[in-house]
C-alpha cells in the first residue's frame, strides 16, 4: 500500500469527493482506497461571500473506509490546500466526538461554560436577590 495523500476525485457518476486515500496496488489490479471520503461544496451567497457545505459521501454508512477500482475514476488530483484539509479534518474529528457523545446519553449534552453556560437558573435567581437586596454603608 502507498502513501496516504489528500485528493480530489471525480468519478464518472459526476460525484467530487474530497478524501484521505492511498492506493493499493493488490497485485497490478490496483483499488483506490478513501478514508472519510466527504462532497464538499462552494456555495456562493450574496455580497462576494463564500461558503463550503461538507457532507459525508455516503450519509447513512458507519464504514470510515471505502474501496474504489480506478476505471470508476474519471480524474484525480492531490490537495494540498490548507483550508480544505483543515475543513475536512474538522467535519471528521466533530462526527467523531458526535459519535461519543449520542450512545452514551441519548443525545443530551450537558452545557459547559466553552457553550456559554454561566450558571443555573435558580442559582442566577438567588445571586441577582443577593445584588438588589444588598444596601451600600452610607459614609
Amino acid at each position: 500500500m502507498e502513501e496516504e495523500f489528500y485528493s480530489i476525485i471525480k468519478l464518472v457518476s459526476g460525484e467530487e469527493v474530497f478524501s484521505l486515500i492511498s492506493i493499493d496496488e493488490n497485485d497490478g489490479d490496483p483499488i483506490v482506497i478513501l478514508q472519510n471520503p466527504l462532497i464538499m461544496k462552494m456555495i456562493h451567497a450574496p455580497h462576494g461571500m463564500q461558503h463550503v457545505k461538507v457532507k459525508p459521501w455516503i450519509d447513512l454508512s458507519t464504514e470510515d473506509f471505502f474501496m474504489i477500482r480506478p476505471d470508476k475514476i474519471l480524474t484525480m488530483t492531490e490537495s494540498e490546500d490548507k483550508k480544505l484539509i483543515d475543513i475536512y479534518n474538522n467535519f471528521i474529528s466533530e462526527e467523531e466526538e458526535d459519535i461519543k457523545i449520542r450512545p452514551n446519553n441519548g443525545g443530551s449534552i450537558k452545557p459547559s461554560s466553552d457553550m456559554g453556560y454561566i450558571s443555573s437558573v435558580d442559582d442566577a435567581r438567588k445571586n441577582l436577590e443577593n445584588v438588589f437586596k444588598f444596601k451600600p454603608k452610607e459614609s
